[in-house]
């Protein structure tokens, strides 16, 4: 991936200039590969990094204990444990809607039980470039949402903020705690085929993915406890419990204990399971827009006993849908009045409202020039090269290369570029350059997945997640969600495209504290009967459940009573007793016009069957 094309021309060379700097290599020693039959159909693909074995089939250190721990399993007991795998998935409910799927929208989550492997030295390195792009890219925010002094000294294009649809205007001037506008934020990474990693896309909006990895470690924990153990792995609660303070420190008002909620979409949305498997971990209510109110600028949750004050909303609403009176006017998923109270400081949004402007992969051309601009040092984590068209210098590179380049939209637009062709390509782009970037196309690393009693290797991709620790700071999950693609050439990899996952392992020299957020096994449950915090929507469905549960018992009482007094031999003594029980079912609609039906009462038969039938 060379940076030698991708210069971007503005008031000053040096902030316009993707820099592609280079990060720390891990796995640089190497062990013998054992003898083995797992390894034996074991392919890696040409021009690309292997995470398991070197090009001269020596394997990575950081490998070799799991391999050889695998080797003793055999092939036989690690195919029983990717049963066993898939059936604690299936247990536990973990699942991932997929609009559209004609097998259902909810689909069992795909977990690869081999996990992904990263040397400790590596992940200092990449925990450093993490932080640094994490901090780089809330000062941008900050700045975007402030002063707007990068876009007066021309460090931004102005287009570049104010030509999408994810810079909110309401949200211009609001002044948040420390300045912190990214509280969570993910990165999906790569490799190069020379190993170095490389930032793939920014997660600024709604990093999603924390739950799914927490379940991932679980699962994978639990089948392969003595790899596990043996490889002494960084626990992900420390990281969880940093989400915690974080969030607690953010309360407007000094409380014993701040209410944080959770805001989700509804059930239909995509990542339902890992927003209520989130909630329930960390101990917040999952709550939609309608739970919600805003009264005198504050946000309340509205109860059974009334409304209670809410402190922290842990959002996994987009940007625009969560105040319909100053963002998307035809929004049901959000509250009327947030952005009022998020002005007036009565409430803290996680992540800030707005914070989905850097998600555009056009910011990242602009980092590296950026980075030594607001920091003072070089970008550490490089971007994949990226050249945003709204700018001439790139946009040439970009024509004079279209067939060699991934072409996407620069923002969140409904822009469908798969079926366009070259000629309507370049066409599009030289009547509205701003809305289209280019990015190098790349291949990805691949790593040892279970496939048919052997391992393969699999393209994969790893997102890291990072909380802000309320010091203008940023702690890294010692972890993170890895994706495997089923097939190679992919320049992305999805779970709605038939992607799978791993749990990924950062080992430890040393043993590592077992911190936990989970109740244990043995720990009492006290049974108490409350609900004066339940929210109203849930109480009100809570009510209807149970008198459609009512309905639904005593007509079913009714049907079996009628078909207990019905005897096919001995019709013509029943029908005085049956009379007033089938006139009830009629009108109930569980029998419709049945006294429109004389048939019936002569054929016996048919009778039962209506009835069974019902």
């Amino acid at each position: 991936m060379s940076d030698s094309d991708n210069r971007q021309p503005g008031r000053d060379p040096t902030p316009m200039t993707q820099s592609q700097s280079q990060s720390a290599t891990g796995g640089t020693g190497a062990a013998k590969a054992p003898p083995t039959g797992l390894l034996s159909g074991y392919q890696r693909s040409a021009g690309t990094f292997d995470e398991l074995h070197a090009t001269d089939g020596q394997i990575f250190p950081h490998y070799a204990p799991l391999l050889g721990e695998l080797e003793e399993f055999g092939a036989a007991e690690l195919a029983r444990r990717a049963d066993a795998c898939q059936r604690f998935v299936n247990e536990h409910g973990i699942t991932y809607n997929v609009y559209g799927d004609p097998r259902g929208m909810e689909r069992p989550w795909q977990l690869d039980p081999i996990p992904l492997i990263i040397a400790p030295d590596e992940w200092r390195a990449l925990e450093t470039g993490l932080i640094q792009r994490a901090t780089l890219l809330n000062k941008i925010l900050a700045d975007c949402y402030g002063a707007q002094e990068l876009i007066r000294s021309r460090w931004l294009s102005p287009a570049l903020v104010f030509g999408q649809p994810d810079f909110l205007r309401p949200c211009h001037g609001i002044r948040l705690p420390g300045d912190t506008f990214l509280h969570f934020y993910a990165a999906d990474l790569a490799r190069s085929p020379d190993g170095r990693w490389w930032v793939v896309s920014d997660r600024t909006q709604i990093p999603t993915g924390a739950g799914y990895t927490l379940a991932n470690r679980l699962v994978t924990s639990r089948i392969l406890p003595e790899p596990f153990r043996n490889n002494r792995v960084h626990r992900l609660a420390g990281f969880f419990l940093a989400a915690q303070n974080s969030l607690a420190q953010l309360a407007p008002r000094q409380a014993d204990k701040a209410r944080v909620v959770m805001l989700t979409p509804g059930p239909h949305n995509e990542t339902y399971f890992e927003q209520a498997y989130l909630a329930r971990y960390l101990g917040y209510m999952l709550v939609e827009g309608q739970d919600l109110t805003v009264r005198d600028n504050s946000v309340f949750l509205k109860t059974l006993s009334g409304l209670e004050r809410v402190d922290v909303i842990l959002r996994r609403v987009d940007d625009d849908f969560c105040d319909p009176l100053e963002l998307r006017n035809d929004s049901i998923l959000g509250v009327p009045g947030l952005v009022e109270a998020v002005r007036a400081g009565n409430v803290v949004v996680a992540n800030a409202l707005g914070s989905g402007l850097v998600q555009s992969p056009a910011f990242m051309s602009f980092l590296p020039g950026l980075c030594r601009h607001l920091l003072g040092e070089e970008l550490k984590l490089p971007s994949v090269a990226t050249w945003w068209c709204g700018q001439k210098a790139a946009r040439e590179h970009v024509l004079k290369n279209l067939d060699r380049l991934v072409v996407k939209p620069a923002f969140r637009t409904q822009v469908n570029l798969a079926a366009a062709r070259p000629a309507e390509l370049r066409q599009r782009i030289e009547f509205d350059p701003d809305l289209f970037v280019a990015q190098e196309r790349m291949e990805f690393s691949t790593a040892p997945a279970w496939r048919k009693n052997s391992l393969a290797a699999q393209p994969v991709s790893l997102r890291v997640f990072l909380v802000a620790d309320g010091r203008g700071g940023y702690g890294v999950m010692p972890g993170g969600l890895a994706r495997v693609s089923p097939d190679s050439g992919e320049n992305f990899i999805t779970m709605q495209s038939g992607g799978s996952s791993k749990d990924t392992w950062i080992p430890s020299a040393t043993p590592v504290e077992e911190l936990t957020l989970l109740h244990t096994s043995g720990q009492g449950v006290e049974l108490r009967r409350t609900g004066n915090n339940l929210p109203s929507r849930l109480a009100d469905n809570f009510f209807w459940l149970g008198r459609y549960a009512e309905r639904a018992d005593a007509t079913s009482r009714l049907l079996r009573s009628a078909l207990l007094r019905f005897n096919p031999e001995r019709t013509g003594g029943a029908m005085p007793l049956l009379a007033p029980l089938l006139q009830t079912l009629e009108t109930q609609g569980q029998l419709p016009g049945l006294s429109a039906k004389p048939e019936l009462w002569a054929n016996a038969e048919a009778f039962e069957a209506e009835l069974l039938a019902a």
